[in-house]
């Protein structure tokens, strides 16, 4: 990290001067060590400040290539690193996106299967419920037939019981009946033979007196 915000420094400052934001940025270090690396690199540059004006041109320049080289293999090194860690991030995200996806279609799988089941279950329930009330219908129904047997029932109960009654009364009033009448038969016959005996007596007596 200190080599790569060195180097960012260099090349920054080649143009501008570099600061925290900006060597953090080029370097893709934390501002921590943005900040710490930035500091020491600022304090070396200006303690060999003096000594830049006896370096020699030629070792200046190979120093900034050699620099440059370093900076761009440090670079391509970093771009491959990237390529390699964001290619890795992408298949993830791919594979989360998919297992996302996979479980966004069983969610939705099982929710038609719940909602298919409740209208399964709510159309046996009006089922059960109309066959409950045509149950409750013929209950009803078989009660009502019930009680108008039972009034049926106990109305020719009583009828009967009223008949029983006037034919007790009428064998009553007939025994009654025969009861007066059968003696005054009697009476009757017996004052009817007495007087056929006493006519047939006289009868007699006169035929006798004749003779």
């Amino acid at each position: 990290m200190k080599d790569r915000v060195y180097a960012a420094a260099e090349r920054i400052s080649a143009e501008r001067r570099p600061t925290v934001s900006t060597v953090r940025s080029a370097a893709g270090v934390s501002n921590a060590d943005a900040t710490r690396y930035l500091k020491e690199w600022s304090e070396e540059r200006q303690a060999a400040g003096s000594q830049l004006a006896a370096t020699p041109a030629t070792l200046l320049e190979a120093s900034a290539r050699l620099a440059g080289t370093a900076w761009a293999e440090a670079s391509a090194l970093a771009d491959e690193r990237h390529a390699g860690v964001e290619a890795t991030w992408v298949q993830e995200r791919k594979d989360r996106d998919a297992e996302i996806a996979e479980l966004v279609a069983d969610l939705d799988r099982v929710t038609e299967e719940k909602d298919a089941a409740v209208s399964g279950l709510s159309t046996q329930v009006q089922e059960l419920q109309a066959q409950l009330g045509a149950l409750a219908a013929e209950l009803e129904e078989s009660r009502a037939t019930e009680r108008a047997a039972t009034a049926e029932a106990a109305e020719a109960g009583t009828k009967l019981a009223a008949s029983a009654a006037r034919d007790t009364a009428m064998q009553a009033a007939y025994a009654a009946l025969l009861a007066r009448i059968t003696p005054a038969q009697t009476r009757a016959t017996d004052q009817g033979a007495d007087q056929a005996t006493g006519h047939a007596g006289d009868q007699g007596t006169d035929q006798i007196e004749d003779q």
